[in-house]
């Protein structure tokens, strides 16, 4: 099993499952990650085709306040959906891929927020 590791570039989730935005701010944010996430697969020249992925976001905030990993899912969907556009997978259906609950790590002192997306390239978990 490959293991790929993309820094999204973000300090903290650009959407959350909390958030109430107008549906044109929440589309323009939505391609935006999309979009990143599709350049981030090309440049790191991950592989196309692949029988099956496992994908998981993960999130270090810059405090200790509690934070609920399933409001993360709304960012995961469309880093996903990035990640089929790049060609990594054929679509995002559990033939092709697996989606983890997206990983909150705790806060490093000093360190400002930060998210990143692996991906496992084999035989589901």
């Amino acid at each position: 099993m490959t293991v790929f590791t993309l820094d999204l570039g973000y300090n903290s989730p650009p959407l959350s499952a909390n958030d109430r935005p107008h549906y044109r701010v929440r589309a323009r944010i939505t391609k935006q990650i999309r979009t990143t996430t599709w350049a981030l697969a090309k440049q790191a020249k991950l592989p196309t085709d692949c029988a099956h992925v496992t994908v998981q976001l993960h999130y270090r905030p810059r405090d200790k306040r509690r934070r609920d990993p399933s409001n993360l899912m709304p960012t995961q969907k469309a880093c996903v959906d990035g990640l089929v556009d790049a060609g990594l997978v054929p679509d995002d259906c559990q033939k092709f891929m697996t989606e983890l609950v997206p990983a909150i790590h705790p806060a490093e002192k000093g360190s400002e927020g930060s998210l990143w997306l692996t991906i496992s390239i084999g035989d589901p978990q």
